[in-house]
């Protein structure tokens, strides 16, 4: 009988460096889209930051000075969808973050809102992905990292553009996946609950409103009702699953969504 083996502590660990590659970051100015982009330049790699947010890139690229890789910032609205695609060729790495969000009831949703937002978070990350296949599948390698939602798995009243577009991207991304698994390229959903980020802050106004309570009630009785853990998410955790899911021991991980929920849908 053969004894157990003790496991090394210096054997096997998972390689975060990304020196080499480059990587566009939709979304890139703020919250979970900076977080991402100072985390992978951390890692080394060449991370075009992509916004329409002008001075937020500025301050990004100044926040990144001196980390291993190096941050470029593109600006650009994503509503200009040719743009968005030609922009991402040449890229190993897609994180599709971009959002936005308006909380209404359907009867009172404007159409032309909800058409935005699907075209921002849905039909542009078609287009991104579109844009940067060719050089993944050339190459043998690419990750596609679609942050979605609690939203993708869940519905939420008052949310329909959001819900729709991030159900949709859930779609995509498997689709991406299976199109992509026999080319080395991977395509995963990171599905966080509400997460300490501008877009939620704004939400705990249009929240209240929608449910007539005080704005201080509206994160534990509206935001954080179903969550098991009773706190937002840090922008930096997203980053951090991010850049595990670019990594060589995430290469079984695709068509699938990681749930950084705090236990939402473990109802």
């Amino acid at each position: 009988m053969t004894a157990p083996t003790t496991p090394d502590p210096a054997g096997p660990s998972v390689s975060l460096d990304l020196g080499g590659r480059t990587a566009l970051i939709t979304g890139a100015a703020g919250g979970i889209g900076r977080a991402c982009a100072l985390r992978l330049a951390a890692a080394g790699a060449k991370v075009r930051a992509v916004d329409r947010d002008a001075e937020g890139l500025v301050a990004l690229v100044d926040q990144a000075e001196g980390l291993a890789g190096a941050v470029e910032a593109q600006l650009l609205d994503l509503t200009d969808l040719d743009a968005a695609e030609a922009v991402a060729a040449g890229s190993d790495i897609l994180v599709n973050n971009a959002g936005m969000q308006l909380v209404r009831p359907i009867e009172d949703f404007p159409p032309d809102v909800f058409h935005t937002v699907l075209t921002v978070m849905l039909e542009a990350p078609f287009r991104l992905i579109r844009g940067a296949l060719p050089h993944m599948y050339a190459q043998g390698w690419g990750r596609i990292v679609n942050i979605s939602s609690v939203h993708g798995l869940r519905a939420s009243a008052y949310k329909s553009a959001y819900v729709a577009a991030k159900h949709g991207l859930e779609g995509l991304s498997k689709t991406a996946a299976l199109e992509g698994a026999s080319h080395g390229v991977t395509s995963v959903c990171v599905n966080p609950g509400y997460v300490r980020t501008p877009l939620v802050e704004k939400q705990i106004t249009d929240q209240a409103a929608a449910h007539s309570l005080p704005e201080e009630r509206v994160l534990t009785d509206v935001l954080l009702k179903d969550s098991a853990i009773k706190r937002l998410v840090e922008p930096d955790e997203v980053a951090e699953a991010v850049l595990y899911l670019c990594s060589p021991q995430a290469s079984f991980i695709t068509g699938t969504s990681l749930a950084l929920d705090g236990g939402w849908t473990a109802h």
